[in-house]
C-alpha cells in the first residue's frame, strides 16, 4: 500500500490522502502513521481517496475510526460533545465535519456499511462535491 497526500482549497483547506492498495492488518499502521503526520502538521479536514483500494479490513476500519476520533479531539469547540454525537448518529443527523471518504469500491463500501461507519462518515463519488462538503 502507498499513500500520497496533497491539499485542495475549498471553503477550508482539505488534505486529500490518496491510498493505493488495501488497508488491512498489514498496512493499516502505515496508513495511520501518514494520517497522524498530516494531523501533526495541521491537517484538520481530511478526504481519504479510496479509488485504488479494493478492500478495507477491520484493522483498516479501526484506523479510519482513529482518524475520525483524533480530528474531533483537535477541534473540541466546533464538534458536539460525545453524548450529542452519539444521539446525532442514532438519529441519522450527524456526519463528521472533518473526515470524509471518496470512491469506495463495492467491497469496501460493504465493510464500511456493515460496520455502521456510513452513519457518521460521509462518502462521495465526486471529488469536487466532497471538497465542497467541508
Amino acid at each position: 500500500m502507498e499513500t500520497k497526500s496533497f491539499t485542495e482549497n475549498g471553503r477550508v483547506p482539505v488534505t486529500v490522502i490518496h491510498v493505493d492498495g488495501n488497508i488491512d492488518s498489514g498496512t493499516y499502521e502505515q496508513f495511520l502513521a501518514h494520517a497522524n503526520e498530516l494531523m501533526k502538521n495541521g491537517a484538520r479536514h481530511i478526504l481519504v481517496d479510496l479509488s485504488h483500494v479494493k478492500f478495507v479490513s477491520s484493522a483498516g476500519l479501526r484506523a479510519l475510526h482513529d482518524v475520525f476520533t483524533q480530528l474531533r479531539a483537535l477541534d473540541p469547540g466546533a464538534s458536539p460533545n460525545d453524548v450529542e454525537v452519539k444521539k446525532g448518529i442514532s438519529a441519522g443527523l450527524y456526519k463528521s465535519p472533518h473526515l470524509k471518504l471518496l470512491n469506495l469500491s463495492p467491497e469496501a463500501r460493504m465493510a464500511f456499511e456493515m460496520a455502521g461507519f456510513d452513519m457518521f462518515i460521509g462518502t462521495f463519488t465526486d471529488k469536487a462535491a466532497a471538497i465542497a462538503s467541508f
